[in-house]
């Protein structure tokens, strides 16, 4: 069994090798393009968050000149679902829009503009403490979801080329 799994993983890492697959983050420059992305985000909680994930998922260095600015604008949308006989909502549904613009720091020109929409649901408990930390969790959860997002919608664009 270990002799054809073993001989499986040659065959499946030779047919990727043979295919021109080739890592995102392999391109040159798509690593240290990403890290000088310098990031403006709105007020706010989820700004606060969201900005944070960014600049971690990036690997944004502050201590070189920008590449890139981006800024971004917040949509948040709560909806309750689950309604009880009582008409109290037992879980919600959360939904975070980010629009950005990325722009070239040395010239100011718009090089990217792009949107991500991420959905996810809550349960709202009896308590509101238990509620108001439930629907914290869930802006924590949906800032990291859009920042891996945009995260690999910047990497690819820079893996195919197209730069400022």
């Amino acid at each position: 069994m270990r002799i054809l799994a073993g001989a499986l993983a040659v065959v499946v890492l030779v047919g990727l090798a043979g295919c021109g697959f080739t890592p995102l983050y392999a391109q040159p420059g798509v690593t240290p393009a990403l890290a000088g992305v310098q990031i403006t985000a709105p007020e706010g909680r989820t700004g606060y968050l969201l900005r944070e994930q960014l600049e971690e998922q990036l690997s944004y260095s502050a201590s070189a000149a920008p590449t890139y600015r981006m800024a971004l604008q917040l949509a948040e949308e709560r909806y309750p679902r689950g309604v009880r006989i009582d008409n109290v909502a037992t879980r919600y549904e959360y939904v975070l829009t980010t629009y950005y613009v990325l722009t070239s720091a040395a010239s100011g020109a718009e090089v990217k503009r792009g949107q991500v929409r991420i959905q996810l649901t809550y349960d709202s408990a009896d308590q509101p403490y238990a509620s108001i930390a439930a629907q914290q969790e869930a802006q924590e959860r949906a800032a990291d979801q859009a920042a891996r997002r945009i995260q690999v919608e910047l990497a690819a664009w820079l893996a195919a080329g197209a730069r400022s």
